[in-house]
């Protein structure tokens, strides 16, 4: 792990933290809007643009070492455009959304306590 590419876990943790933080503020958005009129959820696209780079041949020390950070922004969008739960058309349901609210705030601290525990062990590598 030691070497040019010390940082690679970090680095892609540190975008999935990015996305877990994104989705966290759209789903408080859409809680926001549970009475809007016409409004339609959104959500946050990562985990595909994640598998993509991280089920390429090799290791996956190999594979984080050559993941490309770039492809790993998280893209918004707006989910099931045509579906609607009410006849005002909005298609939040605050159920949903708050057991997505939970389950996004359990997976982000998961992810901040991993380069956490990653940094650890680079601090004992080094001998600090």
């Amino acid at each position: 792990m030691l070497g040019a590419n010390l940082y690679n876990y970090v680095n892609v943790l540190d975008k999935a933290a990015d996305a877990s933080w994104t989705r966290l503020q759209v789903i408080s958005n859409n809680l926001a809007n549970v009475s809007t009129p016409h409004y339609k959820r959104k959500d946050v696209e990562f985990e595909s643009y994640l598998k993509r780079e991280l089920t390429k041949d090799g290791s996956l020390d190999h594979r984080v070492a050559t993941a490309d950070l770039d492809s790993l922004n998280s893209t918004i969008y707006t989910d099931n455009v045509s579906l609607s739960y009410r006849l005002d058309g909005n298609n939040v349901d605050i159920d949903t959304e708050t057991s997505y609210q939970a389950r996004t705030q359990i997976k982000y601290n998961a992810i901040l306590d991993s380069m956490t525990s990653e940094f650890s062990r680079i601090r004992a590598v080094l001998g600090k």
